[in-house]
């Protein structure tokens, strides 16, 4: 059986969030838990979507702990406990009724200046031209060309990703936990000029996706921004998870109902 001691706790400086972290921190403190920003066995987050992604980067993408949410923003999509539940998700932690789901990471290097910059994104990074203007790019999967882009941009993501930002540009929902990215085109240009893919492809998590800009660039990794100038070129692939704990009777199926169907 799993065991957690150690805990990590990361909340929204708002009202509620306060409200529940300190009753949260009593309770894990009750009931023997340890609470330790730096060594830790599991990271909690409280507040909304953001929340859970600051904490995850706070943590560096470590992959060694475990991670979860406590739901106090709105959609709460990556946050699964309840802010009116914590007794009771303090009592499933003493006993680790959960289970483990390994999310993947999207592992993304650029290549400028003789200088490799690298970054990890649990919801997407986003490629564009850096003024907004129109984005012109080689696309290649494992070094074998797939497309010449143009258009405003790509983003890449994996599962966890899927029902966010690339969900809005009509990109595919990958199930939780799916090993592989999605390469959704944001509004392609598709003419007797140009043809560029509409739709988002699937790239399983053994290849690299590789894009090489013709233009400036502005870099969006979950939502934080970095310039680079022509002649870089980005690379995308998964090396790494992180581990999310999810209660046995979670089903992705009814989450995806529950937030964006009914």
């Amino acid at each position: 059986m799993n065991k957690i001691s150690r805990i990590k706790l990361y909340y929204n400086y708002n009202d509620k969030s306060t409200l529940v972290y300190n009753e949260l921190k009593k309770l894990l403190l009750d009931n023997g838990f340890i609470i330790d920003d730096k060594n830790y066995d599991l990271a909690i987050a409280i507040g909304g979507d953001g929340g859970f992604l600051r904490l995850v980067s706070s943590c560096e993408y470590n992959s060694e702990v475990y991670y979860v949410g406590v739901n106090t923003g709105t959609l709460g999509f990556s946050n699964d406990i309840s802010a009116d539940r914590l007794e009771e998700f303090v009592n499933d932690l003493k006993s680790f009724n959960f289970k483990v789901v390994n999310i993947p990471i999207v592992e993304t290097k650029v290549y400028h200046d003789e200088k490799v910059d690298t970054y990890y994104s649990l919801n997407e990074t986003v490629i564009r031209e850096r003024d907004l203007q129109t984005f012109r790019c080689d696309v290649l999967v494992d070094n074998v060309n797939l497309e010449k882009f143009t258009g405003d941009g790509f983003l890449v993501c994996s599962s966890f990703g899927s029902t966010a930002y690339n969900l809005s540009l009509g990109g595919s929902i990958l199930y939780d936990g799916v090993k592989a990215m999605i390469l959704t085109p944001i509004a392609p240009i598709n003419n007797k000029c140009y043809r560029s893919f509409i739709n988002s492809i699937v790239v399983p998590s053994d290849k690299t996706i590789k894009i090489i800009p013709n233009n400036d660039v502005i870099l969006s990794v979950d939502g934080v921004n970095v310039t680079y100038n022509k002649g870089c070129s980005a690379e995308f692939r998964i090396n790494k998870n992180i581990k999310l704990l999810r209660y046995n009777d979670y089903d992705y199926t009814k989450k995806i109902n529950e937030k964006f169907s009914n």
